[in-house]
């Protein structure tokens, strides 16, 4: 039988234990004991353990005692409790010191079993149950992939998509990586085709119950209904995934109840569409016929959302609607003003709706195109939802968040995002004149067109979407899957800079399908 691991037991009664040491050699762990705790700590000085059992009252050294210098010469070696004392005090001393688990006597061999396995071999179970569902699960996916699907049906497999990757990145051994990244392209690429076809019909009947919510749909959704009801928070996080979302989502679970659902991303997937269509409740063709003094075809993207504001409350007033104490807009820019508005965010609550933009995601993406040392810091997929949570936990809207959750009066805070982003891997061939936009998942222009027709979708008439068009003959490219566009002028090299940068305006499961929460404060 093959070695499971190594087990140490201090006992000053070891020769009782006789039978369960016996039992665990049985079953492949390999055991050695000790009667004392100065015993014990010359055996951890001297080899590694997978786990230690120790008992509480012994002579010499308590168990709290030995366990202290336990931690100090293995802090990674899980150490299980056994006693007698079953005082509550004595287990608060216990978790205090960082005991892993806790037994009492008198112990039987199922628990003794059920430990180690639970600690020594916990990584091998899990990684074997991994595979096989995962294989199970790859085998089922691929056959969903050759049959019709609804939007909902994408949702559940982009979910499901994220939990295996956070599954796998959690066992590399198992090499499943690569598998991984060949599904993510496959359903990407199916994704596309069905957004090609799909489209269109959701923008042109948005009102359709088979439709998912779009952009312009989301302060119906999920804002109006509280309007008048309790102060309304509503934060929009610049270019946040689905996946960042859920990682940000666990820190906020003790402070608010979260109910989460989900919409679209209106196409191109960025700032300037998708976040004027949230806050005007319109498509941007209809931004650009009902209020073309606040719609500009520039290319920076703060000139072309410096109205928000203003398509807010134009929304309200479109619908004849009020707002109890007015409406508040705030841009989060620099941390030095973000902290400011930590300070005083109660104090918007007299508004019946505030807005809250947070652009520092969005600033991430786009510094780590030109950072090697980002780039570094944020080689893939699981650094990028790691550094995201990072940057949450130590940011001004953690703060924010904190303070509405023990604020009076009592707000509903809800958090959404624009659009997300890609990890761009596949250079694509673009031409245009010097009028086409330079985003490198959309082009924009006089008849542009791509060297391959598959990776893109392509708009003779971007009315068709929906979407402005300058010119009768401005035309549309959009990427799809993890494609990005390049000019042939100077190709190895801006090929080359872009290849493995996060981008948003194409399609994709990552930049369209995106969380909203509705948060709701415990107290």
């Amino acid at each position: 039988m093959s070695k499971r691991g190594s087990v140490l037991w201090i006992d000053d009664e070891i020769e009782l234990l006789r039978p369960h040491i016996l039992l665990l050699e049985q079953h492949g762990y390999v055991v050695e004991t000790a009667t004392s705790g100065e015993d014990a700590i010359e055996l951890v000085q001297q080899r590694s353990y997978d786990l230690i059992f120790l008992d509480e009252m012994m002579v010499g050294m308590t168990g709290l005692e030995t366990l202290e210098v336990l931690k100090e010469l293995s802090p990674h070696v899980p150490v299980v409790m056994v006693t007698k004392n079953e005082a509550e005090t004595l287990m608060e001393e216990a978790i205090w010191r960082k005991i892993d688990d806790y037994l009492t006597k008198p112990v039987n061999p199922t628990q003794i079993l059920a430990a180690c396995k639970k600690f020594v071999e916990a990584r091998r179970i899990a990684g074997q149950r991994l595979v096989q569902q995962y294989l199970q699960g790859f085998h089922e996916l691929s056959r969903r992939l050759q049959q019709p699907l609804e939007w909902y049906e994408w949702l559940d497999i982009y979910l499901k998509l994220i939990g295996w990757e956070w599954e796998i990145q959690q066992h590399p051994e198992l090499g499943l990586q690569e598998t991984l990244a060949a599904q993510w392209r496959e359903c990407n690429a199916a994704f596309g085709n069905f957004i090609e076809h799909s489209y269109a019909r959701w923008v042109q009947h948005p009102e359709d119950p088979s439709a998912p919510t779009l952009s312009p749909g989301v302060l119906d959704r999920f804002v109006l209904p509280w309007i008048g009801k309790r102060p309304v928070v509503f934060v929009l996080i610049d270019c946040l995934r689905l996946d960042q979302w859920m990682v940000i989502e666990e820190l906020l679970h003790p402070m608010f109840a979260v109910e989460r659902s989900y919409y679209f991303s209106i196409v191109p997937t960025t700032t300037q569409y998708a976040r004027n269509a949230i806050f005007s409740g319109l498509f941007p063709l209809q931004i650009q016929q009902h209020y073309p003094q606040w719609w500009t075809e520039g290319d920076a993207e703060h000139s072309q959302n410096a109205f928000e504001q203003q398509l807010l409350e134009a929304y309200f007033q479109r619908r004849r609607l009020s707002v109890p104490g007015g409406i508040a807009y705030i841009k989060i820019i620099d941390p030095a003003f973000g902290r400011r508005i930590e300070q005083e965010i109660v104090r918007y609550l007299q508004h019946g709706l505030t807005a809250v933009v947070v652009n520092t995601v969005d600033m991430l993406v786009h510094s780590r195109s030109d950072s090697p040392v980002l780039r570094e810091i944020v080689p893939d997929e699981a650094a990028y939802r790691s550094l995201t949570r990072s940057w949450f936990q130590h940011s001004s809207l953690f703060g924010i968040l904190r303070a509405l959750a023990t604020a009076k009066p009592q707000p509903v805070v809800i958090v959404t995002t624009d659009h997300g982003a890609i990890r761009c891997m596949r250079p694509l061939k673009a031409y245009g004149d010097r009028e086409t936009t330079p985003n490198l998942r959309y082009k924009l222009g006089r008849n542009v067109r791509a060297e391959s027709e598959r990776a893109v979708v392509w708009l003779r008439d971007p009315r068709e979407w929906r979407l402005p068009r300058s010119s009768q003959v401005t035309t549309m490219l959009v990427a799809k899957e993890d494609y990005f566009f390049v000019y042939p002028s100077d190709y190895h090299l801006y090929a080359n800079r872009y290849r493995d940068s996060f981008q948003h305006g194409g399609i994709s499961l990552q930049e369209m399908i995106l969380p909203v929460a509705v948060l709701q404060p415990r107290g």
